[in-house]
Formats: structure tokens, sequence, C-alpha cells
């Protein structure tokens, strides 16, 4: 039976557990601030139904929940140590304790994450699918062939998962010789289903290979690059699923003003089939303001080609303005946290060939399973992972970073 404990004393205990730099203050203060929304809501909505206040206690319950686990389990934990702490605790209580407070610790930490994670805001394209493009950098007719291997890797792992897949664009060159492989110039996957952006967006950056090209006579090994962009995907009519956000709300990452886009249609370039350079079936369409340009020829009907060349420009758009404001963010939270958001220019992966090794630069992962990686199998799923959780502590830091900031503001104002 556990022996009885002050008021006083567990306070002061509860109070010295939670100043732990384990975790932030000012996230414990925010997480506070959200449950008293909760209770405030939940009474005026058990006073009156009302749709809109229903979907904000919906919201904030998940906080709720993890603030409440983390509170009882770190009560526990001081309980637990201070009857260990107590030399009147008797022989088979202690034992008790000792067997008990491994597993409560383990649980704090556990629920600790769990309250971090339900205070991050969820990412305004989480639930779209995505598009997925692969530009090869410098490496020549090499990086040309490793996006042709990073294309199969990817349409194998979402075949895996269990997401539909299309190739949307794909421009490649055959290198001169017999037996050569199409060297890929620019290919566009589009990912279908719902989250396959959160899925799938820490993948992007630029992955770097390092092997010995079957060109190469001394052995020697070149090391080239591709860069991975991954875009969300939106509704064709900007509607469905993106809440009162719209393709025609010019406050919207989504619009784009068709008077700023030049429309040019050619005749389709390149090899195969006699509809090339027969018909004006080929459309590029210049965003005049960022120079973003699309081209697109794969289909012999001009009007597909419009449409697909149009869901790339909004994606490509509405991604950069995305990426502009987290630059921003990053830039005002680097002081305080220290660490910048890795932009699509850094080294994100390494595939090393002659070691079998992938090396992601973010988290710090190396697999030495690169045939199973490249297959799109556990492997890669393990890398993804551990990326995951590297941008869930990066969000986390920033997060502390603005409640700190807002504190901060708020004191200098009184």
């Amino acid at each position: 039976m556990y022996m009885q404990l002050s008021a006083v004393s567990l306070a002061d205990l509860f109070a010295t557990a939670i100043a732990n730099p384990d975790i932030s203050p000012a996230l414990l203060g925010r997480a506070r601030s959200v449950a008293a929304e909760h209770g405030k809501l939940a009474r005026q909505l058990s006073a009156e139904y009302d749709t809109e206040v229903a979907k904000r206690v919906g919201e904030l319950s998940t906080t709720v929940k993890a603030l409440k686990d983390w509170e009882s389990a770190s009560t526990s934990l001081v309980e637990l140590q201070q009857l260990l702490q107590d030399p009147s605790t008797d022989t088979e209580l202690r034992s008790l304790a000792s067997e008990e407070i491994e597993r409560t610790s383990h649980d704090v930490v556990s629920l600790k994450g769990q309250l971090q994670a339900s205070l991050v805001p969820i990412h305004p394209f989480s639930e779209l699918p995505c598009l997925l493009e692969l530009r090869p950098g410098a490496g020549g007719s090499e990086a040309g062939l490793f996006a042709g291997d990073l294309l199969r890797m990817y349409q194998a792992y979402c075949k895996r998962h269990g997401l539909r897949v299309n190739l949307l664009k794909l421009d490649y060159e055959t290198a001169s010789g017999t037996g050569s492989e199409s060297q890929i110039q620019e290919a566009i996957l589009e990912v279908d289903g719902a989250g396959a952006y959160e899925l799938l967006r820490c993948e992007a950056g630029v992955h770097r290979v390092q092997r010995v090209p079957a060109t190469e006579s001394k052995g020697r090994t070149h090391t080239s690059a591709v860069a991975v962009i991954v875009m969300p995907n939106f509704p064709s009519d900007g509607s469905e699923g993106l809440g009162q956000e719209s393709f025609k709300d010019p406050a919207s990452d989504f619009y784009v003003s068709s008077s700023d886009v030049r429309v040019d249609v050619m005749r389709a370039r390149g090899a195969g089939g006699q509809h090339v350079n027969t018909t004006d079936s080929a459309v590029r369409l210049t965003h005049v303001p960022t120079g973003t340009v699309v081209a697109v020829q794969e289909s012999r009907s001009q009007q597909q080609n419009r449409a697909k060349a149009w869901q790339i420009l909004r994606a490509r758009i509405a991604q950069a303005k995305r990426e502009a404001r987290e630059e921003e963010l990053a830039q005002l939270r680097l002081s305080v946290v220290g660490v910048a958001k890795m932009g699509r220019g850094d080294k994100v992966r390494t595939y090393n060939w002659s070691q079998q090794r992938v090396t992601d630069h973010r988290s710090g992962i190396t697999l030495h399973h690169l045939d199973d990686i490249l297959e799109g199998g556990d492997s890669l799923d393990k890398i993804m992972d551990s990326v995951k959780a590297w941008l869930r502590e990066r969000d986390v830091e920033g997060l502390i970073a603005d409640e700190e900031a807002v504190a901060k503001a708020s004191k200098l104002a009184k």
C-alpha cells in the first residue's frame, strides 16, 4: 500500500519534474491553454450544439488527452521516486516501486513525445495526393541513369503501399552506343491517394549517388546527383478537400491568375510515333511573375496536355509560396533553434554502390541494404521514418521558438 503523500511535497516534486528541460515550459503552457479552450468550448457545446464548435472541440481533443496522460504518468513517477527516497518505505514496497519506475519513466518519455507532436500544426497539404518530380543535376549522363533508378524505386514503394501512380511526364534521351540505357531528363510521377504528400514530402532534396559508371574504363567512382521535388497535387477545380481555399481565391496558395500565364502551343518534338511533328498538341505554360515554365507533350490531345500542364504549374507555384513562408520562419527561428530548414539545394541522402550503403544526412541513419531500398522495400521505410522523426523534432524546436518569442514580446509590452 502506497504511503500518503502531503499535498505540498507532491506539488513541489511535480513542479520540479515539469520544470525539467526534457519538456519546454512554453510548450506546457500552450498545452494548458489548449486544454482551457477545450473545456470552455465543451461547456458551450453541452448548452447548445454548434457544428463549428464541435469541430474545434474535436481538433483540440488530441492535445487534451495527451496532456492528461502525460500529467498522470508524471505524477505517478514523482510518487514512485518519493517512495524510493523515503527511508521508512519497507523492502517489499521498495522492490515493487523499483520495478514500476522503469516502466513509468518510459511512459513519461513516450507521452511527452505524443504531447509535443499534438501541438505541432498539421501541414496544410498533408491530406492531399502529390506530384513527385525528378530532375538530374550534376553528373551528366550518370545523373540521368540514377534518376531512372529513383523513379523505379518510388514506383515500387508506392505500389507496396497501395498508392496508385501515373507517370505524368517523362523526358529522356538515349545515349549513343549499343545497349545504352535511356537517361531521364525530367520525370513527374503523380501519386494518387489521401495523405500521399505527407508520406513522401520527407524525400524532397538532393539525392547523391556514388558508383562506377558502366562507361568508366579505369574503375573510378563518380558522383552524381538528382533533385527530388515533392509537390501537393490539387483537385482540378480547387474545391475538393481544400476548405474555403480554392483556385479562385487570390489569397490562397492554390491561386494562379490566368492573366499571369502565357500559353504557347507547338508541335510535339522527340522520338516515336506518327503524330509527332504533325499536330500542334504540345503545350507550354509560362508563369510570367516567377518565370516558372511547364511544357507537356505526352498526349496526342492538346486539351489533355493543357490540363496536365496547369496541374503541374499550380503545384509548383503553391509549393513555392509555402516554401517561401517556411524559409522566412526558419530564418526568424535560427537564432533560437540553431537549425535552419534544409532546402532543396542541400544534399539529403547518399547512395554508395561499392559499400551497398545509404546514408540520410538529416536523421543520420545509415543502412547497408541498398538493393532493398532501391526496390522500395522495408529498408526505405526505415529511412523515411527516421527522417520524419527528425522533421518532427525540428517542428517542435520551431514551435518552442515561436512560443518563447511570443512570451518575450508579451513581457516587453507590459
